[in-house]
């Protein structure tokens, strides 16, 4: 099988038709696509009934990591990926992956661009792949879009590196770090492979703007998490944590400033 579609799902009937469509529709290639749901008290069940397929797993997880990793740990396609419930694969995004992946035999991991969405999937703005760079992962912040990004099964996922489920807002930017820190080759595609829905419901998106407590803290883990890997795998000059903190707004800015660069070059 070449492909493994994993999609965390909780009360996302509103989207999730979208999902499957877009997955349904692919062709050229074998693919599982399983839909992992945490108990959804809305129309999910039924929605995922009317596409043959998926394949449905409902049960109580510890929030949407662990949802993923369940998925994962089913996975038997040779290359895996997480679709969020409310994004969409562009037509004919699998076979550019599986033909990429062929004249990149070295890849443990293929990633390609996006397009950012609204709430009804109507277009927003572009973001191409760029190349991969450690410290701007690290230091600035993850720019490989999760639902545009593949996993070689067996030097991944089959050797037990998952999602790291003490994260709940970047585990992709902790497993694409540590994946790295491990040796593992990243390697940028030129193809625009998945819509990201952008809106208010999105874990990213529900604590921005709201200034009750249960939002705020919210937002704070959610701050939280990166500099957590800026000190696993950042530039750590001074073991003080004012000083490291001066020196994480210096090293973001330096980075952010090479991403554009980066992008600058990209469109050259």
């Amino acid at each position: 099988m070449d492909f493994t579609i994993v999609t965390a799902s909780f009360n996302y009937g509103r989207y999730i038709g979208e999902c499957l469509r877009s997955v349904a529709t692919q062709e050229g290639v074998t693919f599982e696509h399983l839909v992992m749901d945490a108990g959804s008290k809305d129309d999910t069940a039924d929605v995922v009934a009317r596409f043959p397929h998926a394949t449905f797993y409902q049960e109580p997880d510890k929030g949407m990591t662990d949802g993923i990793n369940k998925g994962f740990r089913r996975a038997q396609g040779k290359w895996v990926m997480w679709l969020n419930a409310d994004d969409r694969l562009k037509p004919g995004a699998l076979t550019a992956v599986r033909d990429f992946a062929e004249i990149n035999p070295q890849a443990d991991v293929l990633y390609g661009g996006w397009d950012y969405v609204n709430a009804a999937g109507l277009f927003m703005r572009r973001m191409p792949a760029l190349p991969f760079n450690f410290r701007i992962l690290v230091q600035h912040g993850c720019y490989i879009g999760s639902t545009a990004c593949f996993y070689r099964r067996e030097t991944t996922i089959a050797e037990g590196h998952l999602l790291d489920e003490d994260f709940g807002y970047c585990m992709d930017g902790e497993y694409y770090a540590r994946l790295a820190h491990l040796g593992k080759r990243f390697v940028p595609m030129p193809e625009v492979l998945a819509d990201f829905r952008l809106h208010g419901e999105s874990i990213s998106q529900s604590s921005l703007g709201k200034d009750d407590m249960k939002n705020l803290l919210r937002y704070q883990r959610q701050a939280a998490e990166p500099r957590a890997l800026r000190r696993m795998y950042g530039i750590k000059p001074f073991k003080d944590e004012n000083l490291s903190l001066v020196v994480d707004g210096v090293l973001y800015h330096v980075y952010r400033l090479k991403k554009g660069m980066l992008r600058v070059a990209r469109f050259r």
